[in-house]
């Protein structure tokens, strides 16, 4: 890259989200010969980077492939470790430019003149100036919350990586879902005294086929308690309290994993101009180009579904790219890195 380049950040297509997702619109983008980059509040593949440390995707390595870059693994189904070094090793293939710790605060300007404003995690702000804006931001960063006292405490995570920390704790997670299940059976399995809680009349049945005999014989066993039908109520720093089918429930607790789900950024999404329809909350989205209502700017994986979040995942979201690409070749009539002369 040029030093005029990296003084005047100017580009043909930004996208806002470095995940598998965001990285097969930029490489779709520079294929079609348009000057592109990535910019991410976190870190390249952020949310998989905070997917459990020893997770396995239920789907085969080659459903996650982007970029027509092979994924090897000896195994039958990648893990997440496996996923983070083939995801780096297509950014070096491709050399992607990504802009990795950038939060992007606002959108301003207008089709062939955006421009995007980020702050970086020392408070310096940059704007990059694009031609068009692709939106993958996923949906891994915004927990459902519960809105109970004591959700604040520090004790609260909604997040789970490793079991280490939580040895001989009193640990509730919270859910009925994949997530919860497997936080549950690793941190029972690495010393913990794992309670779930669920609202729910049982684990959900379509976790994992190879994860729910494994939790619904350690329920059964008692080796991990289970408490269906049931709220929490409240956290406080040293319990829990739980309304259960017959009564109020007071238990001893060290932390809380709330894996209540997660929701794409609407706000953000509305901030930009983008309408939001429905009951699902699905964003205005043209079908074929992913162009949402304002022009030029486009919108790639779970996003698209709204609140409709178990339809679209790396395996189908990682063909948005050509489609943008296709529609990009049809509407910027200038070569890639033109943008001063637009």
């Amino acid at each position: 890259m040029s030093n005029a380049a990296q003084q005047s950040g100017a580009f043909d297509v930004l996208v806002i989200g470095a995940g598998p997702t965001g990285m097969a619109c930029a490489i779709e983008a520079q294929r079609a010969g348009f000057r592109s980059a990535l910019v991410d509040k976190g870190c390249l593949c952020n949310s998989l980077f905070h997917y459990p440390s020893h997770m396995t995707f239920f789907t085969t390595s080659e459903l996650l492939e982007i970029g027509d870059i092979p994924f090897p693994s000896p195994n039958a189904k990648p893990t997440r470790n496996e996923a983070l070094e083939y995801y780096r090793k297509v950014a070096m293939y491709y050399r992607l430019d990504i802009r990795p710790y950038q939060a992007v605060e606002r959108v301003t300007g207008e089709d062939l003149r955006f421009e995007v404003h980020t702050r970086d995690r020392f408070g310096r702000a940059r704007a990059y100036t694009t031609r068009k804006v692709v939106v993958a931001t996923g949906y891994y960063d915004l927990p459902n919350l519960m809105n109970i006292p004591g959700e604040e405490l520090s004790k609260v995570m909604h997040y789970y990586v490793d079991p280490h920390p939580y040895y001989g704790m009193d640990v509730a997670v919270i859910g009925g879902k994949n997530s919860a299940a497997i936080a549950a059976l690793e941190l029972w399995r690495h010393g913990a005294r794992v309670t779930v809680v669920y609202r729910g009349s049982a684990m959900q049945p379509h976790i994992k086929y190879w994860i729910l005999p494994d939790i619904e014989n350690r329920i059964k066993n008692g080796e991990i308690k289970a408490h269906f039908r049931t709220n929490v109520r409240r956290i406080d720093p040293d319990t829990v309290t739980l309304d259960t089918p017959d009564c109020e429930l007071i238990l001893p607790n060290d932390f809380v994993f709330a894996l209540t789900g997660y929701l794409p950024d609407f706000t953000f999404l509305e901030s930009l101009g983008v309408r939001i329809d429905g009951k699902d909350r699905c964003p205005a989205c043209d079908p074929s180009s992913l162009e949402s209502n304002v022009p030029g700017i486009y919108l790639a994986g779970v996003i698209i579904a709204g609140e409709r979040t178990n339809e679209i995942f790396i395996e189908n979201g990682r063909f948005h790219g050509r489609q943008i690409a296709a529609d990009l070749k049809q509407k910027l009539s200038l070569p890639a890195g033109e943008l001063a002369r637009v």
